[in-house]
């Protein structure tokens, strides 16, 4: 290699490595440019917080609370002894499940949840360790009775689990307020052991609220009726017009006789489909208890219509279209002169 061609690629290399830093130091500089825009941006975009902002949380805290007073909170802790609630004040307030409900088979864990809110009228402003003593029983004196009255006005179905039996009926609670669901009510059939139904699961509605007298009273017989109801028309809409089948005669009536068909069901046989001939009363014919072939005439509005007396009518058809055959036989005439020949008289 000569030496001015070694010359030439020193300087190459010189200022190649001046270009570098000068390439770098120029990408740097872009790169800040752009993240002290975008900042900038994020800034202007950002919302002015104040102290407006906090206003109503800062009222909230700073406001008084007396003995008394129902407040409402968020349940943020549930033990096995207490319920606290963050109330948006400086401290919580705790409840008690003592002071909870008067219900024995009221399980917190079960049925207190964290979210859940919660009215509780105050009981002591401080529990000794800054706390707000809060109890749920006294809050349901005063809110209780209307939510019952809702839930009567609405017939809302509430489930509920039986916690004591008495003389006449059960006793429940709903809303922690005691109620009572008279025997009677309980089942549409007679229930005659009512210890059978303490600790049941039922389902409820509300047919009396007093809240003068402390009056809490519910049912499950009309609940029971409309699912009977259901569940009858359902199989009813299954029947085709034109069975035939067996009953037992369940009652009797001036104008008809029910017959019982069974899994549920029955139908009205009218006098005048009890039989060909005219009777005065389905008793000249008919007695409780009597098994009777029904044909169905007509499913309408829920309610089947039946007739004996068009199964009698068939009978009839049949005997009168019927044939008589006499034996072919050597020697003997089927000849009608032949046979009235051979009569006598």
């Amino acid at each position: 290699m000569s030496d001015e061609t070694k010359v030439t690629e020193e300087l190459t290399q010189a200022q190649t490595a001046e270009e570098v830093p000068e390439t770098v130091q120029a990408a740097a500089e872009e790169a800040a440019e752009d993240a002290a825009q975008a900042a900038e941006e994020a800034v202007t975009e950002a919302p002015v917080e104040s102290m407006a902002d906090y206003e109503a949380e800062l009222n909230a805290s700073l406001k008084q609370i007396h003995e008394g007073d129902v407040l409402t909170g968020t349940v943020i802790g549930v033990t096995d002894t207490e319920v606290t609630l963050d109330l948006k004040y400086y401290t919580e307030g705790v409840i008690r499940v003592e002071d909870f409900t008067d219900d024995p088979n009221f399980n917190v864990k079960e049925e207190v949840h964290i979210g859940d809110e919660i009215s509780a009228t105050v009981v002591r402003r401080d529990g000794g360790q800054g706390q707000i003593m809060l109890s749920r029983k006294e809050a349901n004196d005063v809110l209780a009775w209307d939510r019952l009255q809702t839930l009567m006005d609405k017939q809302t179905i509430i489930k509920t689990k039986v916690a004591g039996v008495v003389k006449a009926g059960v006793v429940v609670y709903v809303e922690g307020i005691r109620g009572f669901v008279p025997a009677s009510k309980l089942s549409l059939n007679y229930v005659e052991n009512l210890e059978e139904w303490l600790g049941k699961d039922i389902e409820l509605r509300v047919i009396t609220v007093d809240e003068e007298d402390k009056k809490l009273v519910l049912s499950a017989k009309e609940i029971l009726r409309e699912r009977e109801a259901e569940e009858k028309k359902a199989r009813i809409s299954n029947v085709e017009v034109g069975l035939v089948t067996e009953g037992t005669v369940e009652s009797l009536q001036p104008y008809g006789a029910f017959i019982n068909l069974g899994n549920g069901l029955s139908g009205l046989v009218h006098v005048s489909q009890i039989s060909e001939k005219r009777i005065k009363s389905p008793s000249a014919v008919l007695k409780v208890g009597d098994k009777v072939k029904v044909k169905v005439i007509a499913v309408k509005d829920g309610k089947l219509s039946l007739s004996m007396k068009a199964l009698q009518d068939v009978t009839a058809e049949e005997i009168q279209e019927e044939t008589i055959e006499l034996p072919q036989s050597e020697g003997v005439s089927t000849n009608l002169g032949a046979l009235f020949a051979k009569l006598k008289l």
